[in-house]
């Protein structure tokens, strides 16, 4: 089913999540139909439980020759809960991010170039990978909700934060 997605200023967003204590369960099963559904009604790259109003740690990501992200690599489709993620250099790089809780803006913002995440799967089976690029930013954009952390806080310099259609002469849809 498809869900509402909070937007910023709702205070659900700015929560910390809880873990997730049972897996395989039918209610952790709705909850990912329910945010893939969302997800792939908005060609979202990503989505955070919080941004649905769900206060657990989980988040999905996944992005295959999506026509919002033409020159970015594929990210496999997965399913992620109680993330943790580890920087594997200090470099950072700037890139521009939207966010389907943030809709109609984007912002230029810092993310660690290559990380190492680990977490389980909707079964509690164990998840670990090294990546970088566009998946390194996607899943730290998205596990910043699960902190109550939204992309616009990250923001070094608000000049480079505002409406996509002012910044990039065009309408694109939020992620």
């Amino acid at each position: 089913m498809i869900r509402d997605v909070l937007r910023m200023g709702d205070p659900r967003l700015l929560e910390v999540s809880a873990a997730v204590t049972a897996f395989g369960t039918p209610e952790l099963r709705a909850l990912l139909v329910d945010m893939q559904d969302t997800m792939a009604s908005l060609n979202g790259a990503g989505l955070a439980a919080p941004q649905i109003g769900v206060g657990l740690r989980v988040v999905i990501f996944g992005v295959e020759h999506n026509e919002r992200y033409p020159d970015a690599e594929d990210v496999p489709f997965t399913i992620l809960c109680n993330p943790v993620l580890t920087p594997l250099s200090d470099e950072q790089e700037d890139g521009w991010e939207g966010c389907l809780s943030v809709p109609g803006m984007r912002g230029l913002v810092p993310r660690y170039t290559r990380l190492r995440y680990s977490g389980c799967d909707e079964n509690g089976v164990a998840i670990e990978r090294e990546v970088s690029g566009f998946h390194a930013r996607v899943v730290q954009h998205e596990c910043d909700h699960l902190d109550g952390i939204l992309y616009p806080q990250r923001i070094r310099d608000l000049r480079q934060f505002g409406f996509t259609r002012e910044i990039f002469g065009e309408d694109q849809a939020d992620d």
